[in-house]
């Protein structure tokens, strides 16, 4: 419990406002007798209370009134974060309907304040797994002696079975969010695990192929839950928040790879650690809920074929859209330790560094894509994105000394945006009862984009000694995504998803 006491000294205009339900942050209902209960807010239980005493009686009356507070976040497993936050936004009143800097636009309740906290944990947990075999194909190339072409093929493969990550989250559709989540969640760390022991690339990409499957489909089932649970005008930042805290578990891998001695066979150390987060996502099981929409729905009732056909555009506007982004985006971040290595000559420890220090940053871009895109729309937070993003980061492969730094820090940083205004979407565009089915099958086109980048790029350096041509090559992705944003993608800012989707409404 946190108590906060406040003293100020005040006119009658000053009293009165105090002693004013606030309704910024939280909201409040007055007891009588200058005590304040809690409405709704991201605390388990609040309470303020006012004791006014009069100093003088002149023109102007004068009061000194000690606020006092007493509440608890309702934020599992990240407090120690919140803490600082949290209290200095208590202590400073705000105009009604507004939130501090750092808060999502609309209020959160505690239940959507825990539920988003629970995912956000299990969002360090999905990026770390989702970017280990990214970060350590290099190495683990290097040590069975192959091309990048070999290896570009070989993470190609590897995305092929995304096929299962369908399955896992289609059955969420009919047992639940809970229980896919938290099974997944265990899953995946465990298969991911098995990648210390493979003898040679094929069986890595065996290996990984699970493990990258069942992590996918955790990072699914984050946002369906994310995006059942939190309100119409905080989607798009609790999506950002996710995704910063996801950045930080693959920013992890680069933490333990400089102790692993990865020029060796030190890498598959890094495969290992995920058995550490098994008891946390335990605990985490423990406090989450089944999603309040999930448990309402109804799956009797069978959409209209005006409502199915909608619903099939959406699934093939959203499945090109990630095809399109993905045959750059996925190469990009892929071919990155093999560019520096390389083209640029650094060494391990020189890796290391520049990816925190270029990739560190993109936190700022994510985070202000999600307050931005509940403001003034997705479509233009994720044009900026990705127009910005291509250029930089391709100029980034291109270029040679400090400039490299700089344009892939940009790249990173305004590339980041696109995923809260983007990544939205497959959550918010498709019924309940369809919800995992639809964004399985965007994924596995999204996928298979990943794959065509990689085997080009990969074939293109090979071919012309260089990755700054083979990705001038692949801009014409996300060009063709900007032409389908400004055409077909609907805005859904601040809209219900039963206003999305009205064969969700129920009598």
């Amino acid at each position: 419990m946190t108590r906060l006491q406040i003293v100020h000294e005040v006119d009658r205009a000053g009293l009165a406002e105090l002693r004013t339900p606030r309704d910024d942050m939280v909201a409040e209902a007055s007891e009588g007798d200058d005590r304040f209960s809690l409405v709704e807010g991201p605390f388990e239980s609040y309470d303020r209370t006012l004791e006014v005493t009069k100093l003088r009686d002149t023109g102007d009356d004068t009061f000194r009134v000690t606020e006092r507070f007493s509440y608890r976040e309702a934020v599992p497993f990240w407090r120690f974060a919140t803490h600082f936050p949290i209290k200095w936004s208590i202590g400073k009143r705000r105009p009604s309907g507004t939130q501090p800097w750092w808060a999502p636009p609309q209020r959160l309740d505690a239940r959507a304040a825990r539920v988003l906290t629970i995912l956000c944990t299990l969002s360090v947990f999905a990026g770390y797994m989702g970017s280990v075999l990214s970060q350590t194909i290099s190495f683990a190339s290097d040590e069975f002696d192959i091309s990048e072409s070999t290896q570009g093929s070989a993470s190609a493969l590897v995305r092929a079975g995304v096929l299962i990550s369908v399955m896992v989250t289609a059955a969420a559709d009919r047992r639940g969010r809970r229980l896919l989540l938290l099974g997944s969640g265990i899953a995946a760390a465990c298969l991911t695990a098995t990648g210390a022991l493979v003898p040679g690339i094929w069986w890595l990409t065996l290996s990984q192929g699970s493990a990258r499957a069942i992590s996918t489909a955790l990072g699914i089932l984050i946002g369906i839950v994310a995006a059942e649970e939190l309100p119409a005008g905080a989607r798009a930042y609790g999506l950002s928040i996710m995704a910063m805290l996801a950045g930080l578990g693959s920013g992890m891998v680069l933490w333990v790879l400089p102790f692993t001695g990865a020029d060796g066979a030190g890498w598959r150390f890094i495969y290992v650690v995920p058995l550490l987060f098994i008891p946390l996502i335990m605990m985490a099981g423990r406090d989450l809920p089944e999603t309040a929409r999930f448990e309402r729905s109804e799956p009797e009732v069978e959409p209209t074929p005006e409502q199915r056909s909608v619903a099939y555009q959406r699934l093939a506007m959203l499945a090109l859209g990630g095809f399109f982004f993905t045959i750059f985006s996925t190469p990009a971040s892929n071919f990155r330790v093999d560019f520096l290595k390389d083209e640029l000559g650094f060494t391990t420890g020189g890796v290391s560094l520049f990816q925190a220090l270029t990739n560190t940053p993109i936190g700022v871009g994510v985070f202000l894509a999600g307050k931005y895109a509940e403001t003034y729309g997705r479509r233009v937070i994720a044009s900026i994105a990705i127009v910005g993003g291509v250029v930089f980061t391709t100029l980034s492969y291109a270029l040679t000394g400090p400039s490299v730094w700089v344009l892939a820090c940009l790249g990173s940083v305004i590339g980041a945006m696109a995923v809260p205004s983007l990544g939205v979407y497959g959550p918010e565009l498709f019924s309940t009862r369809e919800r995992g089915r639809m964004n399985g099958i965007i994924t596995v086109v999204s996928v298979i984009g990943s794959a065509i980048g990689l085997i080009t790029v990969g074939a293109l350096k090979d071919r012309w000694g260089s990755f700054g041509p083979a990705f001038f090559a692949v801009m014409i992705g996300p060009a063709l995504l900007l032409v389908l944003i400004a055409l077909f993608y609907p805005e859904t800012a601040n809209t219900e998803l039963e206003d999305l989707n009205p064969e969700d409404k129920h009598d």
